[in-house]
Formats: structure tokens, sequence, C-alpha cells
């Protein structure tokens, strides 16, 4: 899970497993997208802290949001809460 790779130095900046770092926001899970779907997060923040803000909502709350990550990655509840689960999450 990182962004999409980059040609600086063309370098491989591919890393295996979930980069717990990457940009990260959390949005309704109904807001449209659409052109100005950056404008609508409702928080900003590495992919850890925004798994950890989505956990602290109760079970019933967790599918009204979604997490978009750097590179077009959108998660929802189910893929969240998973990694919420895995040993090596860091919150």
């Amino acid at each position: 899970m990182t962004d999409h790779p980059s040609t600086f130095k063309a370098a491989e900046t591919h890393q295996e497993g979930i980069q717990w770092d990457d940009r990260a926001s959390i949005h309704t899970a109904h807001d449209g997208q659409g052109i100005l779907d950056g404008a609508k997060g409702l928080r900003r923040g590495t992919l850890a802290e925004m798994v950890a803000e989505v956990m602290a909502y109760p079970p019933e709350r967790r599918g009204d949001f979604v997490i978009q990550k750097a590179g077009d990655h959108k998660l929802e509840r189910a893929e969240i809460e998973a990694l919420a689960a895995r040993s090596d999450f860091p919150g």
C-alpha cells in the first residue's frame, strides 16, 4: 500500500506491506466524490491515524465513513477494521 511509484532518479520506490504513514483522509461514505472531492475530507492525517479515528466510532457508525488514501485507494469499513486488527497496527 504505497503512493504511486516515483521515477525520481529512476529508483524503485515500491515498498511491501502497509505504509502506515501514507497520507489519508476520512470522508463520509456517500459524499458524491467529484471534482471537489479533496475539499470534502472531514479529517486528514496518516493512514494509521485515520484508521484509529474511524475505529473510535461505535461499530454501527463505522460504515458511515471511508478513508481515501494517497494513490487513489478508498478503504471501506471491512478493510478499515481488518487493518485495525493487524498485529503491526501502530494505533
